[in-house]
């Protein structure tokens, strides 16, 4: 069963200037994004302050850059969370753009606070929230500009029955993001890097993925590989520890890759 809510909101965004390491090995989204704006929506003072102390280990400026939103885009958010992302796209995309936050049921009930609150008294009155179980999400066709998977897709390795959580089919689901994708749109991957070669297999336990496999999985479901930027790498992590270990949580070394669907 899905459930779709729907929520509204305007963003007034005033500029400021900007700062942020250039990716490596990218072609154009970065190009054509508006590092003012970002840098205005970053600066937002009705954005919480939780997630503000989450911009130094976040990069926000580079990712966003990276993925070159603009304003009057459609953004989707997959896993999107508590929407610590979701609303910084909402602020750059504008009243023009669209904001679409995808969550499966377990990442619904694990963010529920901060989603709660995240959308109170009308915040993000024009964000729509998607929300279903594993292998039933549907999205609309030829819909979107960018698509985030910020810090989520290892978790479409992840399997607990005890929570609900089935066995996603990656194929299908990839399949439904291409589709979902305008001819020339853009995906972006951020994510915790594991040692190279790791299997699919340790994915679930240490919450970290080989950026090999990511390449591979998107390549396989038709896309083209873009490009990546080490603005989040950290090659003094403990690739052998948890991603959400406390000495590790906020400090690991993540991947930035961007795909385009052709």
């Amino acid at each position: 069963m899905r459930r779709v809510l729907f929520v509204c909101f305007s963003a007034m965004i005033g500029l400021v200037g900007c700062a942020g390491n250039a990716p490596q090995g990218g072609t154009s989204a970065e190009s054509v994004s508006d590092p003012a704006v970002i840098a205005a929506a970053i600066a937002d003072t009705r954005r919480p302050a939780a997630d503000v102390a989450r911009d130094a280990g976040r990069n926000p400026q580079a990712v966003l850059e990276f993925a070159g939103l603009t304003p009057g885009l459609s953004v989707l958010d997959m896993f999107a969370g508590g929407g610590y992302y979701t609303e910084l796209a909402a602020y750059v995309v504008g009243s023009r753009g669209k904001v679409v936050a995808y969550n499966n049921n377990a990442y619904n009930a694990i963010a529920a606070r901060d989603i709660a609150a995240r959308y109170a008294d009308g915040r993000l009155a024009a964000v729509e929230q998607l929300v279903s179980a594993n292998n039933e999400i549907a999205l609309p066709a030829a819909s979107f500009d960018v698509v985030l998977f910020i810090l989520s897709y290892h978790d479409v390795y992840y399997l607990d029955g005890e929570r609900g959580w089935a066995r996603i089919d990656r194929p299908r689901l990839l399949k439904e993001v291409f589709d979902a994708v305008r001819p020339g749109g853009r995906v972006i991957v951020a994510d915790h890097v594991a040692r190279p070669g790791m299997p699919a297999e340790q994915v679930r336990a240490l919450h970290r993925i080989d950026p090999d496999l990511i390449r591979a999985d998107f390549i396989a479901a038709g896309f083209r590989y873009d490009g990546e930027s080490d603005v989040l790498r950290n090659p003094q992590d403990n690739f052998d520890i948890i991603a959400m270990a406390p000495n590790v949580r906020g400090k690991t070394d993540r991947a930035l890759l961007r795909f385009i669907r052709p």
